[in-house]
């Protein structure tokens, strides 16, 4: 039975990863300068701070590391808080597990400030306990810790939670941990749907119908 219910936020709640492919061409564009082709694959693997060091290098920025790293989380609370849309069908299954009196929590990697907003401008945020982030003292989703911190919060344990995810290595983080893991298609892990499929418990190329979806869960 499914006590509990724990949301990642970027590919499985918002439909927000095209942000992240184009926030160093959206920073860029903000000095009036043009981001050179392939800008996206080069910062798909760096931090954010990694990231803004390649910028100031490869485009001669005259600013500092914390500048660039506030003008990129500026153009990304921007983002969030003006233009990121829902994954469509996911209300659904927010209105069913909150018709159910399941609590739901969010986990993320992300950053809370931009999700708060994001959550508010949808008309969504009290659909959500409380958001855990790995940037507020607990390790990235490599580690369980983030969602075994929203499952003590809800006072479940992980067999009796589900947890939405998209990331190959975040579902098989939650799964490993003993979490029920319900993976989420989207097109940012394209190439790695198969890994994703045999990991999960369920597997959703879009969220269908809720009432099917929960009866085979439970």
């Amino acid at each position: 039975m499914i006590k509990g219910v724990i949301f990642d936020v970027d590919g499985t709640l918002l439909d927000s990863m095209p942000v992240w492919d184009k926030l160093g061409e959206l920073y860029l564009k903000s000095l009036g300068v043009e981001a050179e082709a392939g800008l996206r694959d080069v910062l798909y693997h760096l931090s954010m701070e990694e990231g803004a060091a390649y910028l100031i290098d490869h485009y001669a920025l005259p600013l500092a590391l914390p500048q660039v790293m506030e003008g990129l989380h500026a153009c990304m609370v921007d983002a969030y808080a003006n233009r990121v849309p829902l994954k469509p069908g996911v209300k659904g299954f927010l209105d069913g597990f909150k018709g159910r009196n399941i609590p739901v929590n969010i986990a993320t990697s992300g950053d809370g400030e931009s999700v708060e907003a994001a959550l508010r401008r949808l008309g969504i945020r009290d659909c959500f306990d409380r958001i855990f982030t790995c940037s507020n003292g607990l390790r990235g989703k490599a580690f369980p810790d983030v969602y075994l911190a929203a499952a003590r919060h809800m006072g479940t344990e992980p067999g009796e939670t589900l947890v939405f995810e998209d990331s190959p290595y975040a579902v098989l983080t939650a799964k490993k941990a003993g979490f029920r893991v319900a993976a989420v298609y989207d097109p940012s892990g394209e190439e790695e749907q198969q890994t994703v499929r045999e990991a999960a418990d369920f597997y959703l190329p879009a969220y269908g119908d809720f009432d099917s979806f929960i009866k085979e869960a439970e």
